[in-house]
């Protein structure tokens, strides 16, 4: 009896360890077009949307396709002195959003939210190469829909737009989208990098839109301030656990190490792999 319990947990903590980390979705929660209309209130200061949206992820407000999360394996690419290395992680099968599995809001947001949101839920935001990772192994790749420039790109009336166009697309992918299959190609990524920090004002850095040629809209920038988040912007997670060749380990471990971070980042070491945000 003693070793079935043993093996028992040892299932459960491998189990968990592939799910999102928040409440469980309650029947009564707000729908994600409700929530999005909730805060397009031009009163709202960015920092009271912000609290908003965090209080509704924490609460568990997030549609069940967006919990199971999905593995993604590269091997074979370095040369760190072994015959093979094989990496694997487990990350958001999406983007975030807030409602349910048929309603739902991708909810745009400042890194300095999104890290807090990584916090919580034991995750980290990607590197990179870590996006381009996902877009291969993606099996849903939806083409890039930019809405022209404005100073309203960074309003939520415009972000329920964009979510209303992507929402469209997926109407092809329907049941594969519930099942949580791999979904890519219509946001650009939040993505920890070198360049996060070295301004006088931290920043917020992008990466990826990739068109389905492959190629990413917008290579890495970070000319934006830590304060800004607009329609395009995204925010996928990573568990924080990482195995190399089937060993676990942590990926802010692997990227601050000098040899291993090859793996991971293809800028080098990256010594502090996170955004200058407060636990929540």
């Amino acid at each position: 009896m003693k070793y079935l319990t043993i093996i028992f947990i040892l299932i459960s903590q491998n189990l968990t360890a592939q799910v999102l980390h928040l409440k469980p979705l309650k029947a009564d929660a707000i729908t994600g077009s409700a929530f999005a209309k909730s805060i397009a209130d031009s009163s709202l200061t960015l920092e009271q949307r912000e609290k908003i949206i965090f209080n509704e992820i924490k609460n568990g407000n997030v549609p069940n396709f967006l919990r199971k999360l999905t593995k993604v394996t590269h091997s074979n690419e370095w040369d760190l002195g072994d015959d093979k290395i094989s990496v694997s992680y487990y990350v958001l099968p999406d983007y975030f959003c807030i409602g349910s599995d048929e309603d739902f809001f991708y909810v745009p947001m400042t890194p300095l939210l999104a890290q807090k949101i990584a916090y919580l839920t034991k995750c980290s935001l990607l590197t990179r190469k870590m996006v381009d990772k996902v877009y291969k192994n993606a099996t849903i790749k939806l083409e890039p829909k930019p809405i022209p420039p404005t100073k309203a790109m960074t309003t939520v009336p415009v972000f329920i737009a964009h979510n209303e166009i992507i929402k469209t697309q997926l109407k092809d992918f329907d049941a594969q989208h519930k099942n949580s299959e791999l979904t890519a190609g219509h946001k650009k990524d939040i993505i920890i990098s070198n360049k996060i920090y070295g301004e006088q004002t931290p920043r917020v850095v992008i990466y990826g839109w990739h068109k389905l040629d492959g190629k990413p809209i917008q290579p890495m920038y970070n000319k934006h301030t830590n304060t800004w988040a607009d329609y395009s912007h995204g925010v996928r997670l990573v568990q924080q656990n990482v195995w190399i060749n089937g060993k676990k380990t942590k990926i802010a471990k692997v990227l601050k190490n000098e040899k291993l971070s090859i793996l991971l980042s293809d800028e080098g070491r990256i010594e502090k792999p996170f955004y200058p945000a407060t636990k929540y």
